[in-house]
């Protein structure tokens, strides 16, 4: 199983530094989120993103994919109803699936709760709708360049639009591209799914819609952090990834680090090396 590690968790350090230390680690890439690279990321240009993936792999590790995509610059807005900042958003969108293509990346992340919760005032099926057009076109884009866009189900103690795997993947089967999917956090699923998170892998993945997994606690700490057993989590991934029906990366991606983001980075990659080898070792 190869595990990314979100590159925020290092922020404080230079990318080359990031990456030096992830590798150090035992992560196999990074997923990076784009305002780590640049206060405004669509000044990163294509040279300087290809730059970014050498980097990566001369230090033995690759850019996963993209994460935390609308931080930067401010104002965007996928539900707006200003069609000026819903095609700005749009463009920001389009453009980072092509600066994730260039790093060497598959896939992006989209969460950005706080540009897609509910406007004031609007309803659900509106600003559905308006979400819904942005991220086709992001998903045509991705087409072109060969990488998926994943929507990510997140919980409503973060915003009020697609909570939930099933309601993502109606969102999924609305826009019919096969470069748009939806994705698996352990710590907003452990929040607001019914089903726990192995049942989650089972269901939904043989459907082809889930192309990606984030593992965190729903204290929003690394995995092995909180309360949440990952055991059972692997134990699901790697039936899954036997069967065929997911190829992806898996990517660490706390919140909050304890101690810090390096003891964070650390004590998670650890705790999931153990995990594979118990249970290597069980099959013995």
């Amino acid at each position: 199983m190869k595990f990314a590690l979100c590159n925020e968790v290092l922020k404080h350090m230079p990318f080359e530094a990031q990456c030096r230390v992830a590798a150090a680690l035992g992560y196999d890439a990074l997923e990076v989120a784009p305002f780590t690279l640049a206060a405004d990321p669509m000044a990163i240009g294509d040279a300087e993103a290809r730059a970014f993936r050498r980097t990566a792999q001369e230090h033995g590790i690759e850019i996963s994919g993209l994460h935390w995509l609308l931080v930067a610059p401010a104002g965007l807005s996928i539900v707006s109803p200003d069609a000026a900042v819903r095609e700005r958003t749009t463009a920001v969108m389009q453009r980072l699936v092509e600066l994730c293509a260039l790093m060497g990346g598959r896939y992006l992340v989209h969460g950005s709760p706080r540009q897609r919760s509910v406007p004031e005032g609007d309803t659900h099926e509106a600003a559905l709708a308006r979400a819904r057009a942005c991220l086709a076109a992001a998903a045509r884009t991705a087409e072109q360049r060969g990488v998926v866009y994943c929507i990510e189900p997140l919980s409503t103690a973060e915003t009020d639009l697609l909570n939930t795997v099933a309601q993502a993947v109606e969102l999924v089967q609305a826009i019919g591209s096969p470069a748009f999917k939806t994705m698996i956090d352990c710590s907003a699923a452990g929040q607001v799914e019914t089903e726990n998170v192995p049942a989650l892998m089972r269901r939904w993945m043989p459907t082809g819609h889930i192309a990606h997994v984030q593992v965190n606690d729903p204290n929003r700490r690394g995995p092995g952090q909180g309360a949440m057993r990952f055991a059972p989590i692997l134990s699901a991934l790697g039936e899954m990834q036997r069967a065929g029906h997911y190829q992806g990366i898996v990517a660490v991606e706390p919140f909050d680090y304890v101690p810090d983001g390096m003891g964070s980075a650390a004590r998670a990659i650890g705790y999931l090396r153990g995990l594979e080898e118990a249970a290597g070792a069980g099959h013995g």
